[in-house]
């Protein structure tokens, strides 16, 4: 009997020891293994084919469901030419940035016919968020859905929905988009708009051919649903409506907020927001268009086409006089294109639940202050370019006129192993190199440097940033997304930021909590975050093609004094350069 029962002792001990995630699961959640092949996938669309690059051979990829407190395995598998990393966009990667995926930033890409495991856990985060690509701009078809659903048990701060629906924007080219981009970065000219955006990765009615490849969401009459909309286009923020209904804002970025009510809203690549639609208490005879479009505020040329996707109510069969009367399709009225005013009175809504289960964090006090200006200029080319600006120049994106210069190892790598020298420096400026009417009339020089530069913080900083767009070459809205931690958005207006009187205005009450936050075109932002996570993290515009021309920067943030505050070593498997 004795020899039986420390059998049995062995036997758990022996399990604690080699199934450390079993014995976890039951408190922190479960492990969830995913596995992406990157794989060429022949697709159709506006009635032309092509082979793109794809996650298992789908478009859109797979949706990854979890839990906050799950850890989450995803082998990826490189099938194709093309190098590869992927970003789980809004993912804290508390101490895991090794698995956070832009490339040369936290990684070096996996190279064809390699694998990397991206490992993580989800800690305090519950929602919407999304993956795609971070590498050149291969996220125009390499991107899907993340959902984190609540810890078991915890219902949402809204009415449980009937049914959860995912609707993803993308951006779609007829041409090679590898082809393009390359080309462009070559010559200096901009690359060429996109001829579809896509709702779930079709284009819909009102595109030529493409009837059939119309997303279509069936709805029964008096249900609650929840929309969860996320823009992964690649250079176009978008407004949103559904013909003849209103909807209820509840949650942007993963992060829970006041409820609103909305015929129309604003969604910028990188953002995501979840809706409470209420359908109508009887079956109507018509079917209504949920569409998108752009909103664009720069001088360059934009895909001013329209997406959209039919939502149509289910009728009952004994309903005969409905089959008689083909339904009427009701469109939705869509702000002007450029209605920044629309946008500024969206972004102002949004307010943070700030309740006592889901308390706003907002730091009262900081630590450091910066003020960058977020905007285009013009480079020069080298002697052997021919390029299209004037006196042999090219138009570049910066931040405090530091156009971002990609470098060839990863920067993680060089901050964790003391190697910064000939990678990057520590000397990215905090301030403007000078001071100018930043809305108003743009002074004569606007010639940018370049470099890869980084600011360095110490663990536990309390950061205030100010974004502030510029009106060189033309004032436009720029969505800017951190790596590695959410920030609150305590203020924001229109012209140029004012340091003595804008602070008095700051809510540092209940400001919305999020990931990607639009500067306003032609105004400013101001956003706070912790600096409690240690690694390098990547801050850059979402539109890819201010990215690619350098509209980007890293923040280092070192390691605290306790264990729980410093970055693991790298895992065995990370790609290297």
């Amino acid at each position: 009997m004795g020899s039986c029962i420390m059998r049995i002792i062995m036997f758990a001990v022996c399990a604690m020891w080699f199934l450390p995630d079993l014995v976890l699961a039951k408190h922190a959640g479960s492990t969830r293994h995913y596995k992406f092949d990157i794989k060429l996938q022949k697709v159709t669309r506006l009635c032309q084919s092509k082979n793109i690059v794809t996650v298992n051979g789908q478009f859109p990829g797979p949706r990854i469901i979890a839990r906050e407190g799950d850890r989450v395995i995803i082998k990826v598998v490189n099938h194709v030419q093309n190098n590869i990393t992927i970003h789980w966009h809004g993912i804290r990667q508390l101490r895991s940035g090794w698995a956070d995926g832009p490339a040369y930033i936290t990684q070096c890409p996996i190279q064809t016919g390699q694998s990397y495991l991206y490992n993580f856990t989800i800690t305090g985060q519950r929602g919407t968020l999304f993956w795609h690509a971070h590498i050149s701009w291969l996220r125009a078809t390499v991107y899907g859905s993340l959902v984190i659903l609540p810890k078991r048990g915890v219902p949402y701060p809204f009415p449980q929905p009937f049914k959860e629906v995912p609707i993803i924007f993308g951006e779609w080219w007829k041409a090679d988009i590898e082809t393009m981009i390359n080309q462009a970065m070559q010559t200096g000219g901009a690359p060429n708009v996109s001829d579809a955006y896509t709702m779930n990765g079709l284009p819909g009615p009102l595109y030529n051919c493409s009837a059939k490849d119309t997303f279509r969401l069936k709805v029964k009459p008096g249900k609650t649903y929840l929309l969860r909309l996320i823009n992964a286009a690649l250079n176009d923020e978008l407004f949103f409506s559904i013909a003849n209904h209103t909807v209820t804002v509840v949650e942007v970025d993963a992060v829970y907020v006041k409820p609103f009510k909305i015929n129309t809203l604003v969604i910028t690549p990188g953002q995501t927001t979840n809706i409470l639609l209420k359908t109508k208490s009887h079956s109507p005879n018509a079917t209504f268009l949920m569409a998108a479009r752009s909103y664009a505020t720069g001088p360059a040329a934009f895909d001013n086409s329209t997406t959209a996707g039919i939502l149509e109510y289910e009728h009952k069969s004994s309903v005969s006089n409905t089959k008689n009367r083909k339904p009427s399709v009701l469109k939705p009225a869509l702000p002007m294109f450029n209605d920044t005013i629309f946008a500024m009175k969206f972004s102002k809504k949004l307010r943070s639940l700030a309740s006592n289960k889901f308390p706003a964090k907002v730091p009262q006090t900081v630590n450091r202050r910066f003020f960058f200006t977020v905007g285009l200029g013009l480079i020069q080319c080298s002697r052997n370019q021919a390029c299209p600006g004037p006196n042999n120049t090219m138009v570049a994106a910066a931040i405090n006129n530091v156009s971002f210069v990609q470098p060839s190892t990863a920067l993680l790598q060089a901050h964790f192993f003391g190697k910064s020298k000939g990678v990057y420096t520590t000397d990215f400026p905090a301030n403007p190199p000078f001071k100018f009417n930043y809305t108003g009339t743009p002074p004569s020089n606007i010639l940018v440097n370049s470099g890869t530069k980084v600011v360095v913080l110490p663990f536990n900083t309390r950061v205030e940033l100010v974004l502030q767009d510029t009106s060189i070459i033309g004032a436009e809205s720029h969505p800017l997304h951190l790596h590695g931690f959410n920030f609150y958005v305590v203020g924001q207006g229109f012209g140029n930021f004012d340091p003595k009187k804008d602070p008095a205005n700051f809510n540092l009450v209940d400001p919305i909590e999020r990931n990607t936050v639009g500067v306003p075109s032609g105004g400013w932002v101001a956003i706070r975050f912790h600096a409690d996570n240690p690694g390098v993290w990547f801050m850059h515009c979402h539109l890819e093609v201010h990215t690619s021309w350098g509209l980007k920067m890293a923040w280092v943030v070192m390691d605290g004094k306790r264990p729980n505050q410093k970055l693991p070593p790298p895992p065995s498997d990370l790609p290297k350069c």
